[in-house]
């Protein structure tokens, strides 16, 4: 078993540099820090400090020892924060940014129902499809979709969403069912912000390179397109899928949808333990998985 007999005198000594200071931080007397780091050098067989009349300074060896103290006394007072987080009501700014469609129409009302069962939490959420930096704008939270880019944030995944290809029936009548990727390249296919669309096939990702006489940058533009007969959209559910359960839009190309399209919580690593980010997380994820 670890003693830990004159190891928090003995950083409080090394950082103040002085017996007295670090009596009067630790609130013991002078003479009982002198015990312990005395008794702490006998139990090591090491001299940790330089003692003068005028200065007390840190020997190469105490230098060592006091890195690998102050990281074990770092980790028990984060320890004792974890704790006392776990047992806390989440309160205070809680600053989250999410994709714009996505956001208005499923993140906002999760967060709207998370904000009236925690009264103290005060919610600003931020719609938008720029990847904002979470740290320099004090973000606690960010909703991302499909796959994440190299990054130092945490990640939870909550949950997946389903890309559909899809058309309407009246299109599909005019000019024929696809029944392979390479089909695409017969049809008017209606863009967004890509020129390609994503498939898996044989276990394995491809884009596919489409082209079309309509280009938009909103999926709610896009549907109404596809609705009107105009063209086929590849577009994710919560686009399309009320339209595709009424009938109106077919979906096409099943066997080569995405498997693995992810919608993911990023939050920065000091914020891991903070109990208004942990319980949002563990909520959207049982709302969204």
């Amino acid at each position: 078993m670890f003693n830990w007999e004159g190891v928090s005198e003995f950083v409080a000594v090394a950082e103040a540099e002085s017996f007295t200071a670090a009596s009067k931080r630790l609130g013991i007397s002078t003479a009982q820090v002198s015990r312990q780091i005395s008794a702490l050098e006998a139990r090591l067989a090491a001299k940790l400090f330089y003692r003068t009349t005028r200065k007390v300074s840190v020997t190469d060896v105490g230098r060592i020892y006091y890195q690998h103290c102050r990281q074990v006394l770092d980790g028990l007072e984060e320890a004792e924060r974890a704790i006392g987080n776990l047992q806390s009501s989440p309160r205070g700014m809680l600053k989250v940014t999410a994709p714009v469609t996505y956001g208005e129409g499923t993140i906002a009302p999760l967060l709207n129902n998370f904000a009236l069962q925690y009264p103290e939490l005060e919610v600003q959420l931020q719609l938008s499809n720029q990847k904002v930096d979470l740290i320099d704008e004090g973000f606690d939270l960010a909703i991302r979709l499909g796959k994440l880019e190299d990054s130092s944030m945490m990640a939870k995944r909550l949950g997946t969403r389903t890309q559909y290809v899809c058309a309407s029936e009246e299109y599909l009548t005019a000019h024929g069912v696809p029944y392979s990727l390479s089909e695409l390249d017969q049809h008017n296919c209606l863009q967004g912000t890509l020129d390609y669309w994503r498939f898996q096939e044989d276990g394995k990702a491809r884009n596919i390179r489409v082209k079309g006489n309509l280009r938009c940058n909103s999926g709610h533009a896009l549907t109404d397109a596809a609705l009107k007969g105009i063209g086929i959209v590849q577009l994710p559910d919560y686009y399309v899928q009320q339209y595709i359960d009424s009938g109106q839009l077919i979906p096409l190309l099943t066997q080569f949808t995405e498997s693995d399209d992810g919608i993911w919580a990023l939050y920065p690593h000091n914020r891991h333990l903070s109990p208004k980010v942990r319980m949002l997380v563990d909520y959207l994820k049982e709302q969204l998985g």
